[in-house]
């Protein structure tokens, strides 16, 4: 129900039909009740973790507990992800899960609640988008500025693409970005001040918060893209679209966690059933749960150039 994104229905006719086992729907979530126990302790463990990485990708997208609006949170760090559910997009939710995000760079998208972090990195995947939709208007000024942005962003990604390759030194890309930076910012300031209505708002904003575009240009390692964590959050996204979100609050706590063993056994190269037998396992023996802790210092996913 979890991993595969089955129903209750679906998941109890594959047992019966296919394995000849006996199943009902009720059933179905007694053992879901049995499973998300289980994974309780191996869940908050990796939670507590989130606080002390240096840099975290983060996203939401909306999902529903019972027929009240809710959100789906990640946020992914070295080799594993961790889920939570909760009933607002506020910045209190992204605490509730994250912790102390103060001293963490948070690659996310410009949505407000992560403003309150000094140290982000905007995903210029998303801005990508917003600049080829000014290339898209029919308006000549709009369009031309639009032209003009994504000129220097082609002319950023030629450069991290090299630096990434290791055909240029870290020193080397930073020097090639300052003209680059110093381009795009003078295009910001002219859209801001263009007047226009389709181009004052999101010039204002992006001039206004401009070095959380290029934090990855300061500090090595830092990814320009939040494509990891909306790859991550893919998954859970289908679910959603299949199952019309949950039912009830302990409906939600199984999909936090079955969804963070899911995505972490799969960045890890896991096999998520083993991991829940061994779960299920020490659960019932009263064991210590396994643990999803990265054993060594592994280099952080690498998204996608924009």
């Amino acid at each position: 129900m979890g991993h595969f994104r089955q129903s209750k229905r679906r998941a109890a006719m594959f047992l019966e039909d296919l394995l000849n086992v006996p199943c009902s729907t009720g059933w179905t979530v007694t053992i879901q009740t049995i499973v998300s126990a289980s994974l309780a302790a191996t869940y908050e463990q990796l939670r507590r973790e989130l606080s002390k990485q240096k840099q975290l990708f983060v996203d939401e997208s909306p999902t529903k507990q019972k027929n009240r609006k809710a959100w789906l949170w990640v946020a992914v760090a070295p080799m594993f992800a961790v889920f939570g559910i909760f009933l607002n997009r506020k910045r209190d939710s992204l605490k509730a899960l994250v912790g102390n995000y103060r001293d963490i760079i948070l690659n996310c998208d410009r949505a407000e609640m992560y403003f309150d972090c000094k140290r982000l990195q905007w995903c210029w995947a998303h801005l990508k988008r917003d600049i080829q939709n000014l290339r898209d208007s029919p308006d000549r000024q709009v369009k031309r500025l639009g032209d003009d942005l994504m000129r220097q962003q082609k002319l950023l990604f030629e450069y991290w693409r090299r630096y990434k390759a290791g055909k240029i030194k870290w020193i080397t890309f930073q020097n090639l970005v300052r003209p680059v930076r110093t381009t795009f910012e003078a295009l910001l300031l002219r859209g801001a001040c263009s007047g226009h209505k389709r181009l004052t708002g999101m010039c204002n904003e992006l001039y206004e918060h401009r070095d959380w575009l290029w934090t990855f240009t300061r500090v090595q390692g830092i990814e320009p893209t939040n494509n990891t964590a909306e790859r991550s959050l893919r998954p859970a996204v289908i679910y959603r679209k299949l199952s019309f979100g949950t039912q009830s609050a302990s409906g939600s706590c199984f999909l936090e966690r079955i969804s963070t063993v899911s995505e972490t056994c799969r960045m890890q190269s896991r096999s998520v059933y083993e991991f829940i037998i061994a779960a299920v396992t020490a659960h019932y023996a009263e064991q210590q749960p396994p643990s999803l802790l990265p054993h060594s210092a592994d280099p952080l996913p690498t998204s996608t150039a924009a």
